[in-house]
């Protein structure tokens, strides 16, 4: 399982560093167009909108498995101590809350939203590819977790 989560690290890795790069050139595309050809983007805008969403939501995956997001256990670590009881009592929180809103409630985003054909403005995309990254991030979250779950009932 240690090998599948450096292959997982690497892949979000590689995709938000690519993420990032079409987002600054998008944003750069914008610039110039806007300001030496005096004639906007008209897609820029709403593709460089949608590239944020997508790393924040991949970001947001990818620090859960580094352990650095902003840890429920602050408080709990300050007064309790490292107690393996309260990092899987934690992490099973965290299980709990992805299945619900990233998995369930992302997954009926994303299946209403193709359902109704809701196409976007600018790139005529549906938007429900755009919003597809809910459930996916909330996938990665819930293999971090039983990941550290499992890690810490083996020490």
């Amino acid at each position: 399982m240690d090998k599948l989560k450096l292959k997982i690290d690497k892949f979000i890795e590689i995709a938000l560093i690519s993420l990032m790069s079409a987002m600054v050139l998008t944003i750069l595309w914008q610039v110039i167009t806007r300001y030496l050809f005096n004639s906007p983007s008209e897609y820029t805008d709403e593709l460089s909108r949608y590239l944020l969403i997508w790393m924040g939501l991949l970001g947001a995956a990818y620090v859960t498995g580094q352990k650095a997001h902003i840890a429920l256990d602050f408080f709990a670590k300050k007064f309790f101590g490292n107690n393996k009881k309260l990092e899987i009592s934690i992490q099973l929180l965290i299980l709990v809350f992805t299945t619900v809103i990233f998995l369930v409630g992302g997954g009926m985003l994303v299946y209403i939203t193709l359902s109704l054909g809701q196409i976007s403005s600018a790139l005529n995309l549906p938007l429900g590819y755009v919003y597809l990254i809910v459930p996916v991030s909330g996938i990665l979250i819930i293999f971090y977790t039983i990941f550290f779950i499992r890690e810490a009932k083996k020490s």
